[in-house]
């Protein structure tokens, strides 16, 4: 290996240690102390409730966990978004689980909660997977009530797409092991079947509390709203338990019993491993993503047998398309070319810009594999469209609008993996969140932005110091670098992984080595839903 690689690969394993860090402190929700009050009313964690329910040696995919990352600092922090999600394995079925996290204060939606909920059923439904809520909320943060209560994406969404996804077929449980309360108290009863456990699972539209305000009566909660109450005598709930194991158990058996129904048909062989040694991922992307590097290298070491059949190899080449087998699974990838090249005219063009003709190269493979039934990998590292008179003259606005229209209106499953750099309008172009990609990823060495940090801090420089100017004030070269490096930091905090992922701008942040198995989990959740709709395009000049 070369001393390039293992500087990039030093600096990447140091990004991940942090990633890592960051996810440990996350992961304890509320902290200690608040999970110590869990296990002395005899609850689990979520944590530990996911990993009961799931089949062992199962994977599962956490989808959110720096929801809300640095976000509410004023109100205490809301780790994970309050809610601990993701994609795992019940009695063999691929399910969507989405459980409270009753540390967070005492499970209270947030709105970043109601954010990553709503994503979770999104998820689902685009997959139609079954849906497993693990209920445990006092439900709405009183004190932004009105960022997550009354709009269209908020909380009342919720309801709506369980009534959506049980007129599509899609089985809905609810086990509620806690609080279940105020308009939170029809997610459960719109669910197919409602499980509770003695004791501590409660539901009802006021508590105690409300009720004696409201219309004077004194009632406890377990007499309001608890187990005993809502399956002897209101009927509401299905099943009750006294132990939190023995209602995930019957879970276990519920699902055990679906039927199953015809798959999407996406063709999968029997797996193999890359030739080339995965690990060496670490060090492909350069440092800082600052230097060139061959996109083939990366994608060698995440296919079945380091095999990639590229699709128009010598046209277009800032764009890096073809065919491949992710876990056994055929896959279409369109990637952003990181080499300088030279094209057959004798022009240099640079790595991570989209050119005329490779957005001409990637709008076609885009509708070949729409044709094939192929479902597609975007790998992001792109720094935009190429800009300059020769660019504007030869149509590259045209030509952009030909790959966004091909992105748009794709009907297979598109999963996107943000490496590197992911400005601009090659956010768009390379399926970026408003896209509608199936999952959507980050590696550590993501940045996400309009454009790039220095020239972003420089324009907005210039407007800063003309506008300065205009008033009649002077501004010294000092005065001017420090203003500079103001603008740099807080732009280079709003272009992090983090910041992206805080509010779901992407599903995950992922280590690199994990890429193959987010491929081929997401491909497998695209595989239980059986409509893929013909392919429809606008109009575009061509």
């Amino acid at each position: 290996m070369t001393l390039q690689f293992n500087r990039n690969e030093d600096w990447m394993r140091l990004l991940l240690s942090d990633m890592k860090q960051y996810a440990g402190k996350i992961e304890l929700g509320g902290g200690k102390k608040a999970i110590e009050k869990q296990k002395e009313r005899n609850k689990l964690t979520p944590r530990e409730r996911i990993a009961y329910l799931i089949d062992k040696n199962s994977t599962f995919t956490e989808l959110g966990l720096f929801a809300g990352y640095g976000m509410y600092e004023e109100h205490g922090g809301c780790p994970a978004g309050g809610t601990v999600a993701g994609m795992g394995y019940v009695s063999g079925r691929q399910c969507m689980i989405i459980a409270n996290d009753q540390t967070v204060k005492a499970g209270a939606w947030f709105p970043i909660t109601g954010k990553k909920n709503l994503r979770m059923q999104e998820i689902a439904m685009e997959n139609h997977l079954p849906v497993i809520y693990l209920v445990d909320s006092a439900g709405v943060y009183l004190p932004m009530q009105d960022e997550i209560f009354p709009d269209k994406e908020h909380f009342g969404r919720i309801f709506r797409n369980n009534a959506q996804m049980s007129a599509m077929g899609i089985t809905q449980l609810a086990a509620v092991m806690g609080p279940c309360v105020a308009g939170g108290a029809y997610l459960p009863i719109m669910s197919d079947e409602t499980l509770m456990v003695e004791g501590n699972g409660s539901i009802f539209l006021a508590g105690p509390y409300l009720v004696k305000a409201a219309i004077g009566e004194e009632v406890d909660a377990e007499t309001l709203g608890g187990a005993g109450t809502h399956t002897e005598i209101s009927g509401i709930a299905d099943y009750s338990f006294t132990t939190e194991q023995e209602c995930l158990d019957q879970i276990k058996k519920i699902i055990s019993r679906l039927g199953h129904k015809p798959k999407a048909g996406f063709d999968r062989i029997a797996p193999a491993p890359p030739a080339k040694n995965p690990e060496e991922l670490y060090g492909i992307i350069p440092e800082y993503n600052a230097k060139p590097y061959d996109v083939v290298e990366l994608i060698e070491r995440l296919v079945d047998n380091s095999e990639f059949d590229e699709f128009k190899k010598e046209y277009g080449q800032t764009m890096v398309c073809g065919y491949a087998r992710i876990d056994g699974w055929a896959v279409g990838i369109v990637a952003n070319q990181r080499l300088v090249l030279k094209n057959k005219k004798g022009e240099m063009q640079m790595g991570g810009v989209i050119y005329n003709d490779s957005a001409d190269k990637a709008a076609r493979f885009i509708l070949n594999c729409n044709q094939k039934k192929i479902p597609l990998v975007f790998l992001q590292d792109v720094t935009g469209f190429m800009v300059g008179t020769r660019s504007e003259h030869s149509g590259i606005i045209k030509d952009g609008a030909k790959l966004v229209n091909a992105v748009a209106n794709s009907v297979v499953p598109k999963i996107t993996i943000i490496t590197g750099n992911s400005f601009g309008a090659g956010n768009y172009a390379m399926c970026g969140k408003a896209y509608d990609p199936r999952f959507i990823y980050a590696w550590p060495s993501a940045k996400i932005a309009v454009m790039g940090g220095d020239q972003a801090a420089k324009t907005l420089l210039q407007i800063q110091v003309a506008s300065l100017k205009s008033q009649g004030k002077t501004i010294t070269p000092e005065e001017e670098n420090k203003l500079l490096q103001t603008i740099k930091d807080k732009y280079n905090t709003q272009t992090t992984p983090y910041y992206a992922a805080a509010r779901l701008w992407v599903d995950e942040i992922i280590d690199p080595i994990d890429t193959r198995t987010v491929i081929s989990e997401g491909i497998a959740a695209a595989n239980n839903n059986p409509v893929i709709n013909d392919l429809k395009l606008g109009v575009f000049q061509v």
